[in-house]
């Protein structure tokens, strides 16, 4: 196993709980992490605490409704409260890529908001409160789960104008010099289709799946979606002491199913 040599360093994963957060809390606990997550679902925090705790490392869950902004803050003092450190931040909670209508004109403006808030300022919350703790420290990663649809046009657009924002925030901290200098690096990760149990995805699937596996075939250059671990793997890598030098990027994890360069 490659030495990522964070060992013994505390993380944040929010939406931890189920697909690429889950998959990234264990994979940062493979690597020595502590971890914490927050999840709205007690039932799926129960499962993952039960999982994490499989490995030789201190384990906090928070349960945490991110629409609600004061959420954001319930967790980091949970985190200040039994911890009083936290060197990695991955903002995974997201989402709304199906809520709305296709008629744009026909969409409430609440689901506008609603996924800003869920997706971009959840994101902007959580890594405000994350930076002092990492100053603190002198060393720090901030990694953002975005989108394809963050990064080229497609998809819903109040979903596409959050996943952007996120990239956004990421690349705008990553230029302040008195937060890079101090040992902090702010990163994107842009997954495109990845195949996660319980979601759209599986109900597509399940609807029509002749159509689902010849969609896979038109869209897909792999012939397949993604999984959570693979996704997970990159942003482990960002987490790491080795990756020193990647701050400010925005790298698409998609199995080449984008076409912006």
């Amino acid at each position: 196993m490659i030495d990522y040599k964070i060992a013994g360093k505390f993380a944040l994963i929010t939406g931890g709980s189920h697909g690429i957060g889950l998959a990234t809390a264990v994979k940062l606990a493979e690597n020595g992490c502590n971890i914490a997550i927050c999840s709205r679902s007690l039932e799926r925090l129960a499962a993952t605490e039960i999982r994490l705790r499989q490995y030789p490392i201190k384990v906090l869950v928070v349960q945490a409704d991110v629409l609600d902004i004061d959420s954001c803050d319930k967790v980091m003092s949970e985190i200040s409260k039994k911890w009083g450190l936290l060197d990695i931040l991955v903002n995974n909670v997201g989402g709304g890529g199906r809520w709305g209508t296709e008629i744009v004109e026909d969409c409430d403006i609440n689901v506008w908001s609603e996924v800003f808030q869920k997706n971009a300022l959840t994101a902007a919350r959580f890594t405000q409160l994350a930076i002092p703790f990492m100053r603190k420290a002198h060393w720090g990663r901030v990694v953002t789960v975005t989108s394809m649809h963050g990064k080229e046009g497609g998809g819903r657009p109040w979903y596409t104008m959050a996943k952007a924002a996120q990239a956004a925030i990421m690349k705008s901290l990553s230029l302040m010099p008195y937060l890079v200098r101090d040992g902090i690096t702010f990163n994107s990760v842009a997954p495109g289709g990845i195949y996660i149990d319980q979601t759209g995805f599986e109900i597509e699937k399940n609807k029509n799946p002749v159509a689902f596996l010849e969609k896979i075939d038109s869209e897909y250059p792999l012939g397949r979606m993604g999984t959570p671990e693979e996704v997970a793997n990159v942003i482990c890598f960002l987490c790491s002491a080795e990756a020193s030098l990647v701050n400010g990027a925005q790298i698409t994890v998609d199995g080449g199913q984008t076409k912006a360069f």
